[in-house]
């Protein structure tokens, strides 16, 4: 089982324990927030490209494949209406060096998509989720 627990702070900030971390969440001042921290739904973005990230990364550390850099950009739309859930997500992940091999890359990118990445699975039930490689040497 996994257990996070969230305390509010004050205003509309919420404070988050993971682990033995702490994740600081907060609106904009146009509802109610100071600007403290992210908004929880931009996690779900970043964790979404941390968790292929670090899949991508791994899988290419096992093939030999080492990018200068490396970066993922999430691009999503969201519902005018409330909920504003996702409607789609774009990913679009970015490889910088040398002797970069595209079809190592692909293979990463479509195992983490396709069968490793736990939060890609979860979203990818939600909404259509799309992606794209860009390599620049």
């Amino acid at each position: 089982m996994a257990t996070v627990t969230t305390e509010w702070g004050a205003g509309m900030t919420f404070n988050s324990e993971v682990g033995n971390h702490r994740v600081i969440m907060d609106s904009d001042s146009a509802f109610g927030g100071k600007e403290r921290g992210p908004r929880p739904q931009m996690l779900v973005l970043s964790a979404l490209n941390g968790c292929t990230g670090m899949d991508v990364v791994s899988i290419l550390k096992k093939m030999r494949v080492r990018p200068d850099s490396f970066r993922i950009i999430a691009n999503a739309g969201i519902a005018e209406e409330h909920p504003k859930v996702f409607t789609k997500i774009h990913l679009i992940y970015e490889f910088k060096g040398k002797d970069l091999p595209l079809d190592k890359l692909q293979k990463a990118v479509a195992l983490s998509q396709e069968r490793y990445c736990t939060v890609s699975a979860m979203l990818s039930k939600a909404c259509p989720l799309t992606y794209e490689i860009k390599v620049i040497g």
